[in-house]
């Protein structure tokens, strides 16, 4: 193909043309050799700018099938998404040319491809790249040609899609103030696929931050009324969608119609087309979050109740799918398809993790993004959503089990109004459950152990009174017949796992312990799966009172690798890692290592260095190094190796792909942070042990380097193991260390919470060993700490990081931290009184202490909370102690009797009580 030809004059070459055409027919066949032959020949062709022309005139082409145009139309689109900045004008205005002439295109396979490469083209370079997009489309919509008005419509509402933001902030020549009268005006249209469209197109701005849509919200809402009993499903979906939306965003302007909106959504959900249905289920996600949502829903809980929990069963249609789920496959292979891309957890570091209730594991615990409750009720949500249903292991039921549904969306309604509600939905679903769960149809007793798992935190004070005949009714559903039913009771016993580990263990955790363990072991793949994950979520809340059990739990998960297919053996993964964190040091015995290490480092040693398999096992690693402590020496020289091999190649492959982002991709950086993070947890568990496999390697320099980078998920990974190698081997460290503590001094800021988290943690365990030579930074440093302490909505976590860092810092350089703590101190106080006694929490102590007798005055205005914090330990060292009643009787004896009587008075009883107890006050 010549690369020379003027465009505007453009004919094709006639053989040239035909090679093409063969190419494309030789891409329909099933012959894989044949397939990756027309792949190459591909590859060198999309070298050449002009093969463009050639696939845009074949999209033109009526005299070829429309299987031919449109995988020409596919491959352009895909040329132009990766490669639309090497082409030049003449080949994109020929393709520009091309999609216009075939928008009115007979055939409708035709006008959808034409669709994705418009909007492929408008991604890519804007709309100011092609101005006179927007006025062809709209002008087309009046032209009267119904192929032309739907493709125009097509593309237009893909734009919309894909292009939302540049529609909103960049008014080329049609702007929204003109599309969206020409969107309602088209509502009205005779064919239905053009009203959904225009309705589709619309429902992309409402709630975003244009303010048109809302402009014109009196005739958008006849619009969508009048459209409310239209006889086309794809019509009443984008209905449901507009009112779903119009909640979210303009409730206040809703409130005169929603008994209508509340009775006919109410209806919808009911719809025979479980899409329409599902997406009128919306409504009730959306209203939950309203102020008034008690008042509205309440007069329709008899009802909606119902509603959804008949929403939760599978449907009639799903029972093909259901029957490839209810069969014994354990035994079949894994499709690639089966298995989920899975994304690294990265560390967020607690200088006071191991004080909380499990052995945290090196770090996991409260994750330090969490900013309050929304976060973990949306991590709840995606939890609820799963259901159980995770993806099909070995049939056709992959799109029923695991995308959002109607059941899934049902499912979630329920949970957050259960939320809202609370216990007053109990007389709503007593006798739902009631029926439910004692059917002999599997399919609507698995509906029943559905809702009661939906329901168990927001109804779990009313349910508690059942849970102990519920509880013995579930375990009796893990046996059951019906894979799906023994598949989601795993699910609904580990939502109610904190109320079971509350109850005698010889009536509740140990019974469904050796439950689980046995469907561990499950011939069902599915059942596998979700008894893993429930076993998991025991394990948490758990923690050391599994270690009785620790031999029969050890020798299921080792007789699961021999049993697992290769999606299980991931989430198997998961499994040993998290009872690692939960038993911690408890899981150091030889037998058990000898269980566990060898059947994992198997694993380890079959696995590519680009294996994405790495990325569980090296978490599932990373915890079994900070558990077993010395017990993992043994196995940490190629462990070490091998980490450090992964963070050398990927920080090469970045630097290839910013020399030449052409030749070289951008290298997948989670290999480098799922090594870091194993690095961390085998400095947490060898110590010192750790010294010789540091000397001599590279892993401080590239350390500098992660530690840098411009992902932040890297930088948090980095600061962590900074922190953890201070910890093990500091001589290493020391002679860079003032290079590491610029680059923390530079993090620490909490727009990225983990990061700057993990780097307030690091500059703590640096303090402690730098002693006073850490003079020279302290300035740097404590004035954001002092900010981000004071912070409104501090992550729980990060206060507690930043408050023992401030500690330790006053401890090695008090004259230099002293002139700040009339701003921190309360705060401080705040943030460490509710932490248990620790060696992180004893240097912190000293600290203050110190800076306190240098600014003895700064501690009297905040002498109760000082006291309060002081109150906060059991069994202080006797030399703290002494140093606390120091402080505490040169303050009393100052202020004089007078003022000390007032202070005395103010003080609560409980801590009077403590204050009287310890220091004799």
């Amino acid at each position: 193909l010549s690369t020379a030809m003027v465009i505007m004059s453009w004919n094709p070459d006639p053989a040239s043309l035909e090679q093409v055409v063969i190419l494309l027919n030789q891409s329909k066949t099933a012959d894989s050799a044949v397939q990756k032959q027309v792949h190459e020949k591909l590859n060198d062709l999309n070298q050449i700018p002009d093969f463009n022309n050639y696939l845009a005139f074949i999209l033109q082409l009526p005299t070829q099938d429309e299987t031919n145009r449109s995988m020409a139309g596919l491959i352009l689109k895909n040329n132009i998404k990766n490669h639309y900045q090497l082409y030049p004008a003449e080949v994109l205005e020929c393709v520009k040319r091309a999609c216009l002439a075939c928008l009115g295109d007979r055939s409708a396979m035709i006008r959808a491809t034409v669709g994705t490469i418009i909007t492929t083209m408008v991604s890519k370079a804007r709309l100011e790249a092609w101005p006179e997009l927007m006025p062809h489309l709209v002008a087309s919509l009046d032209s009267g040609d119904e192929f032309l008005v739907e493709g125009s419509f097509s593309a237009m509402h893909k734009i919309c899609e894909d292009s939302k933001q540049l529609l909103e902030d960049t008014p080329v020549s049609q702007p929204l103030g003109i599309l969206i009268p020409k969107f309602i005006e088209f509502t009205g249209h005779r064919n239905a696929k053009v009203r959904s469209l225009a309705l589709g197109c619309i429902n992309q701005f409402i709630g975003g931050h244009s303010q048109a849509p809302m402009q014109y919200l009196d005739r958008l809402l006849e619009s969508v009324f009048r459209l409310a009993e239209d006889t086309d499903t794809e019509v009443r979906k984008q209905v449901c969608s507009s009112l779903v939306l119009l909640v979210d965003s303009r409730m206040g302007y809703l409130l005169p119609y929603m008994t209508s909106i509340l009775e006919f959504m109410l209806l919808r959900t009911q719809d025979p087309d479980e899409f329409v249905a599902q997406e009128a289920c919306e409504l009730w996600l959306a209203i939950a979050d309203q102020p008034n949502c008690q008042e509205l829903l309440r007069p329709y809980l008899p009802k909606l109740i119902p509603v959804l929990c008949r929403g939760m069963k599978y449907s009639e249609s799903d029972a093909e799918a259901l029957e490839l789920e209810n069969r014994e496959d354990a035994h079949i292979p894994d499709r690639e398809s089966d298995i989920r891309p899975r994304f690294h957890r990265t560390r967020s570091k607690m200088a006071s993790q191991h004080l909380h209730d499990c052995a945290a594991g090196g770090g996991s615990g409260e994750d330090a993004d969490a900013s309050g409750g929304l976060e973990q009720q949306q991590q709840d949500l995606l939890l609820l959503a799963e259901s159980g249903d995770a993806d099909d292991s070995g049939g056709g039921g992959d799109d029923i089990l695991s995308s959002w549904n109607l059941r899934k969306c049902s499912a979630a309604a329920l949970d957050v109004l259960a939320n809202v509600f609370r216990d007053e939905l109990l007389e709503h679903l007593l006798p739902i459950l009631k029926d439910t769960l004692l059917s002999e149809r599997w399919d609507v007793k698995e509906s029943g152990i559905l809702i009661l798992g939906a329901v168990a935190e927001g109804c779990l004070q009313g349910v508690t009174a059942y849970l102990p005949e519920l509880f013995r009714l579930l375990l009796t559903c893990l046996q059951h017949a019906k894979p799906l039913v023994r598949s989601i009771t795993c699910w609904t016993l580990s939502r109610y796992a904190h109320w079971i580990v509350t109850q005698p263990h010889e009536l509740c955790l140990k019974p469904l312990l050796y439950e689980l363990l046995n469907r561990i072991l499950d011939t069902n793949k599915r059942v596998q799966e979700a008894a893993c994950s429930a076993f998991a979520t025991l394990e948490e809340e758990t923690c050391s009172d599994l270690v009785p059990y620790l031999g029969d739990i050890v020798q299921t998960l080792v007789f699961a690798f021999q049993r697992y297919q290769h999606k299980n053996l991931l989430i198997l993964y998961d499994a040993i890692g998290t009872l690692a964190d939960s038993v911690g040091s408890h899981l150091n015995q030889e037998a058990f290592v000898q269980l566990l290490m060898p059947r994992l480092f198997q694993k380890w040693e079959s696995l590519n260095d680009d294996d994405k398999d790495l990325f569980p096992l090296l978490e599932c690693l990373s915890s079994l190094a900070t558990a077993l402590g010395v017990g993992f020496l043994p196995y940490c020289g190629p462990v070490f190796a091998r980490c450090v091999r992964l963070v050398e190649t990927t920080l090469r492959q970045q630097q290839l792909h910013f020399q030449n982002p052409e030749a070289n991709e951008a290298p997948d950086k989670d290999f480098m942070i799922v090594s870091l993070d194993l690095l961390s947890g085998v400095a947490e568990g060898l110590g010192s042990e750790i010294q010789p496999l540091v000397q001599g390697s590279p892993i401080l320099d590239l350390l500098y380097h992660c530690m840098q980078d411009s992902q932040p998920i890297v930088r948090q990974s980095a600061f962590a193991l900074l922190g953890d190698l201070s910890k093990a081997c500091f001589d290493q460290l020391r002679p860079a260390v003032g290079n590491f503590l610029m680059v923390l001094a530079a993090n620490l800021n909490p727009v990225n919470i983990s990061v700057c988290n993990n780097a307030i943690w690091a500059i703590g365990e640096i303090s402690i060993r730098l002693g006073s030579e850490i003079k020279p930074y302290v300035e740097k440093i404590i004035d954001p700490l002092t900010d981000i302490i004071n912070r409104t909505n501090t992550p729980k976590t990060l206060q507690e990081n930043t408050a023992i860092t401030i500690g330790r810092l006053g401890l090695v350089c008090p004259m230099e931290v002293a002139p700040y703590m009339s701003r921190f101190l309360r705060q401080w106080c705040l943030s460490l009184r509710n932490i248990r006694d620790n060696e992180e929490k004893d240097s912190a102590f000293r600290g203050i202490c110190n800076l306190i007798n240098i600014k003895p005055d700064v501690v009297v205005n905040e002498f109760i909370y000082f006291c309060d914090s002081v109150a906060s330990w059991s069994e202080p060292q006797p030399d703290l102690k002494e140093m606390f009643h120091k402080i505490i009787f040169a303050v009393k004896e100052n202020v004089g009797p007078e003022n000390w009587a007032k202070f005395w008075a103010q003080c609560p009883p409980l801590l009077k009580e403590r204050l009287h107890a310890q220091y004799g006050l």
